[in-house]
């Protein structure tokens, strides 16, 4: 018997790797924005596009936002400078791929 492929439909997913798994939060609460609260693999309200453009953050406080947001957030003189969720000052975490990669293997 011999197939001849006429068609064939390529199909993608993609999510940002922010270091929670479903065994972590079953609900998925943890995978919107704190401060927009849309999901991370949408964009905020500021960007209409998803993805590089609309990249994520991290705090050393190990939160997670919309970089845009928390620029937004950080730019008001009521935020004092410290992360929405837990009134700690905010810095940035760096983060290390290489790290996030080696830790899956």
């Amino acid at each position: 018997m011999k197939v001849n492929v006429k068609h064939w439909h390529a199909v993608a997913h993609w999510r940002w790797d922010t270091g929670s798994s479903e065994q972590d939060d079953p609900d998925g609460e943890e995978d919107v924005c704190g401060i927009c609260r849309v999901p991370y693999e949408g964009c905020c309200p500021s960007c209409k596009v998803p993805g590089d453009d609309c990249p994520l953050i991290w705090g050393e406080c190990t939160h997670v936002f919309h970089m845009h947001c928390l620029l937004k957030w950080i730019g008001t003189a009521a935020s004092k400078q410290q992360c929405p969720m837990d009134r700690r000052t905010w810095v940035t975490a760096e983060r290390k791929v290489g790290a996030a990669v080696a830790a899956l293997a």
